[in-house]
Parts: structure tokens; sequence; C-alpha cells
């Protein structure tokens, strides 16, 4: 937890992962981003994976350091409340962020209309405003043809989209927040999640090969495209992932396996020279077949020992039970993560932001609220209702405090 955000107030509407996401790294970042739900909890409150009580880790992982207000929106007073909070006054306040559809009480339009200067942050499925989730958007974009044999799909466990637009949505909200301080106009911003994988399949190159050299990418297995890198098993059957993309890194694999003598006959052979990258990834099978009987021939607390004193570019292959038990970059040794005592959860190893910015102090981690646990503080200190007020509100469903 860091408060270089400190002050800022951002109201958050959002299911599953990328439009969370985005308000928790304000969050951590010590914005006071206050999530509303419906009373009872949302389409993603109970998301798996669950404790064995039926508590979502999911959803109190990507709700951490955030405050919370349940609501019955279905109701018009309820409605009217979510309205007023998001575009209640104040010079840091006024940021909206949601998936929902922006229409009916939601538009645009209807919300501009009690704050002129709102900024709001629409994330959408395409351009088209149809619905889309990482899966259907990384099908389209072609990456599961890379991974495998390149003729039956295979999907990756990993949501890259939503992750990144997370990221995009907190730097839009951050760029929106910056134009408002130095014009006073707020603005609309529409992020659609396929256009986020469409923007990155660009900046990475693929487009670009696929319509200037007019071939698309062919899979590659455990290889890296454009250079060197692949597992290799060592003698107790651990594997290692070495990678060779800068001279210094290549040089390092050449000298821990002692196959310079290889390599300079295998560059005469094929008339290439393995100073450049693309050369090293067209020759790579007979590279990895020159490299891979010294991993053979060793155990991996050798590998490890071997490839750190040569400044080698590597890595372990483990599960993840094995990164949590046994790596301590995953521990509380490392300054990112604490132990944290979420409710109705218990002590949770937790992240917090991985920046570290050198005019903060990191502090304790706020974990996850418990379903509308601000709901009165919110009401009181925001909107200025009276106990008496709130009082009506949960006596007519309106709002609703954590459950018992």
């Amino acid at each position: 937890m860091q408060n270089i955000l400190q002050g800022l107030r951002i109201v958050e509407g959002s299911a599953f992962i990328a439009a969370p996401s985005g308000g928790m790294t304000l969050a951590q970042l010590g914005a006071d981003v206050i999530r509303f739900d419906q009373i009872g909890g949302g389409i993603d409150y109970r998301r798996w994976p669950v404790t064995e009580n039926g508590v979502s880790l999911y959803w109190h992982s990507l709700n951490k350091g955030k405050r919370s207000i349940a609501v019955d929106f279905r109701k018009s007073a309820g409605r009217e409340i979510l309205t007023r909070l998001v575009t209640a006054d104040g010079e840091n306040a006024g940021i909206f962020s949601t998936n929902f559809p922006a229409k009916g009480w939601l538009a645009e339009k209807e919300l501009r209309a009690r704050r002129e200067d709102l900024i709001y942050l629409n994330l959408v499925g395409d351009r088209h405003g149809g619905s889309a989730l990482d899966y259907t958007v990384n099908s389209r974009v072609g990456l599961p043809f890379l991974t495998g044999d390149g003729e039956e799909p295979v999907n990756n466990p990993f949501p890259a989209w939503d992750v990144i637009a997370g990221q995009q949505i907190a730097l839009g909200i951050l760029a929106a927040e910056r134009h408002r301080r130095l014009t006073g106009k707020g603005q609309f911003i529409r992020l659609a999640l396929a256009d986020v994988a469409m923007a990155t399949m660009g900046h990475l190159g693929y487009i670009a090969e696929a319509t200037i050299n007019n071939e698309a990418r062919a899979p590659m297995g455990n290889h890296i495209f454009g250079t060197f890198g692949h597992d290799f098993a060592c003698r107790d059957g651990f594997r290692v992932m070495v990678v060779g993309v800068s001279p210094n890194q290549w040089q390092a694999l050449v000298d821990v396996t002692g196959s310079e003598l290889g390599i300079i006959s295998l560059e005469q052979e094929l008339k290439l020279d393995f100073r450049r990258e693309g050369d090293r990834f067209q020759a790579r099978e007979r590279i990895r077949a020159l490299f891979a009987p010294w991993f053979a021939e060793r155990d991996s607390t050798d590998v490890a020992r071997e490839l750190d004193k040569v400044g080698a570019c590597w890595g372990p292959y483990q599960t993840i039970e094995e990164m949590v038990s046994n790596d301590p970059d995953c521990s509380d040794d490392n300054p990112l993560f604490e132990r944290m005592e979420q409710p109705g959860i218990g002590e949770v190893l937790t992240p917090g932001q991985p920046l570290t910015f050198s005019a903060t102090e990191r502090e304790s981690l706020r974990p996850a609220p418990l379903l509308g646990q601000h709901t009165d503080e919110i009401l009181a200190d925001i909107l200025g209702l009276s106990s008496e007020a709130i009082g009506k509100l949960h006596d007519k469903q309106v709002v609703a405090g954590p459950p018992r």
C-alpha cells in the first residue's frame, strides 16, 4: 500500500476481472475507491475459487483496499443514491469507472447533467458494443494456434487481456484526471477489451509480420520467436528455462555448457553468425541439441549454481504450489507481500502494488471490504445523510450493511 494517490476518489461499479482490477490498482496507490454492489452481492461475488465455506477468494483478491456500499439499484431510491455518489462535489471526486452498460440511469448524459466535469470510464466488450470475455478475445487474435501443434487451438489459462485492460483503466482515469486539473473539463472514456488485444498484437509486431512479410507466426513450442530460448531437463527430472537474448546472455550459455567449439562449427556449417539473434533462432533445434547433454548430466541444484555463476538468464519450472511453498520471492521476505487478515477468510499472503515510489513509504495493506461494510459512513460522510435518513433506507431495504 502506497499513498501516492491519497485524496483521489473513484466510484466503481464492476464485475469479473478487468474493471475491478483497475480499481484495485488505484486503491493500492492510495485512492479512495468506493465499490457499489447489489444487496447480497453481484454476478461475481461468489465466483470460484472459493473457500470451503463458499467465500470467493477471487472477489476478495480483486477488491483489496476498496470501500463497499450495498444498494438495491433496482429501486429508484437506490439509483438516486448511487447517482449522487458518482456525481458528488469535490475537486478530487466525480470519477466513475464501470463495465456496466452506459445506458438508462448510467447513461453519460444522465450523469453529466448532475456534474459537468465528470470523468466516466466505460469498459465494453468490443467496439460495436457487443459482449466479450478474455477467452473469446484471445481466440480472435490467433494466439491459441501458436500453442501446441498449431492444428488444434490451446487456450491460455492466464487472462492477459483482462489484466492489461485493468491497467489501461487505471492509466485512462489518471490521464483524464490530469486533463481535468489542467482544463477543468471532464470526459467520457470508452475502452473495448477486444481493442486492448488488437492493439497489443500490433505493438508486438504480429500484425506487421502478417501484412508486411505476408506470413503468419508459426507455432514455436518452447522456443522463443526470433532469438534463442528453450527448456532443458536436468538429471533429477527438474526442468529449467534458459534465454539468450542479449549478447551477454548468449555467451553465458555457451560458456557454461562448454559448447564454444561446437557453436563455431555449427556457425560455419550453416553459414550463420550467432552474434545475431535471428541466426540463433534459425538454428534453434541444432543449438538445443548442443546444450541439452550438459543439463541432462547434472542435477538441478548444480545447474542452478553454475547458471548463476556465469550470469545466465534462466528460471526454474515449478508448479503454483511449489512457488507458494518454496520460492522466497513469493513470501513475506519480499516487500511486495505481507500476511494480511482477510475477514471471512483468514490470514492470506497478499501482494501490494509492485510499483515502488521513492516519495512514499509502503504501508500495511487494506483487505477487501465486507459487502456493504462502509454503507453508513459513505451515506453520512459523502452524501450528508442523517442517521435517521440512513435508518429509513435500511428499513426500506434500499441499502444494507455487512452480512451478519
